[in-house]
């Protein structure tokens, strides 16, 4: 089974993430897209599996150090360019598990998704 999660390596949920993953013996690789950019084709299919809306992390520093010009009229394009350009503005961590997708971590939500047993 091929397990890849996303994001960057010292954001507190990554770690939880990490943590989850590494106590219940899972085996992934990690792409830290701070450091090692994040692939236009990957985050194309993340969009539209995903959502944009999910993808983008609203919350975030990144975003609300956006000039506000970045953060009005925001469409898918838009969205992707600007996640493409920072890649803190994707909502972390994406886990790729067999090419079914999660964003964020929920505990609950990798267990269902990774067949893990209760």
């Amino acid at each position: 089974m091929a397990t890849t999660l996303y994001g960057i390596k010292n954001c507190d949920t990554m770690k939880k993430a990490r943590a989850w993953l590494e106590s219940r013996g899972v085996k992934y690789e990690f792409h830290d897209y701070k450091s090692a950019g994040v692939d236009r084709q990957a985050l194309e299919r993340w969009c539209k599996e995903l959502g944009w809306e999910v993808l983008l992390n609203r919350a975030g520093t990144t975003f609300r150090k956006l000039p506000d010009a970045d953060k009005q009229g925001l469409d898918a394009n838009k969205a992707k360019t600007l996640m493409f350009v920072y890649p803190s503005l994707i909502k972390r961590p994406v886990l790729d598990h067999n090419g079914h997708l999660l964003a964020g971590f929920k505990p609950e939500l990798y267990q269902h998704a990774l067949r893990l047993p209760k």
